[in-house]
């Protein structure tokens, strides 16, 4: 693990300081979850055609940052490349059959070794601008947090006009996307981790219990995420699936029934990203 740690090892920034949760004189082989590693976290099903792109950048933004770090992918249950792309493109593969989104990220914090975990959708691009902003928040005392969402390519008319108030909405109330979520190790095991017995918004509910932990930020910086769930499902087939979890109430995220949009075999993106 040692040696993977450090192949992902950057002294610094060329013309700029390398910003860390806490000072790099904290080595990192003093013990398990070093708060000085920063650990990625990607749950995935069959995501092949969009990983190897996501890891990419990922790694690009994380060697500017000047902190040890280390991706670990949960891939749950795919049946095509995605963990072999994933460990090709240096991510280490931990592997369960549950095909449950909170169960995979939380099979993946398990097998993080940092101090500071860093939740990443298997569609989602990083930025260097993003993690710095994540690094000088905790650096300055909050537990966790996200950041603001942007979609990739074209999307209906519809989302561009309605993200700018999901926006809003999760600001004012303060919870995390599901793309992009950070938090302390400490934090993540008093909070319990990710729910196992939500099959969505297991975001919102840690974001909540991740506030009772201590200061919980939302960074104005964005990560770009796949706009492909909007292209692949109508405007009239989303709505529909919101009214069908509404009219159910809370017992609505307990189980898979009505979660076609996240859960059922994926489409054909009609414009990949």
């Amino acid at each position: 693990m040692k040696a993977q740690i450090g192949q992902h090892f950057q002294s610094g920034v060329r013309g700029a300081a390398p910003v860390c949760p806490i000072n790099m004189a904290d080595k990192i082989d003093k013990g398990p979850q070093p708060m000085s590693l920063v650990s990625f976290v990607i749950p995935a099903w069959n995501e092949e055609p969009l990983i190897g792109r996501t890891l990419d950048v990922l790694f690009a933004s994380a060697q500017q940052m000047g902190c040890p770090f280390e991706v670990v992918v949960a891939d749950d249950a795919s049946t095509d490349g995605t963990a072999g792309i994933a460990r090709a493109k240096g991510a280490r593969v931990v592997s369960l059959n549950r095909r449950q989104i909170a169960a995979a990220r939380n099979a993946g914090a398990k097998a993080a070794h940092g101090g500071l975990l860093i939740f990443v959708d298997a569609d989602t691009r990083v930025t260097p601008d993003v993690l710095r902003a994540t690094l000088q928040a905790v650096r300055g005392g909050a537990v966790g947090g996200g950041c603001a969402v942007r979609f990739e390519g074209r999307v209906p008319r519809y989302a561009r006009l309605l993200l700018p108030i999901f926006i809003w909405f999760y600001r004012v109330v303060g919870l995390a996307a599901g793309c992009f979520l950070f938090c302390t190790r400490e934090a993540f095991d008093a909070a319990g981790g990710f729910d196992e017995g939500l099959y969505a918004s297991e975001e919102c509910a840690l974001s909540w219990a991740l506030k009772r932990q201590g200061r919980f930020v939302l960074l104005r910086e964005s990560v770009l995420t796949s706009g492909r769930k909007l292209r692949t499902h109508s405007g009239w087939e989303i709505l529909g699936v919101l009214l069908r979890l509404a009219r159910r109430g809370r017992r609505a995220v307990r189980d898979r029934q009505d979660k076609e949009i996240w859960y059922a075999t994926r489409r054909p993106d009609p414009e990949p990203d």
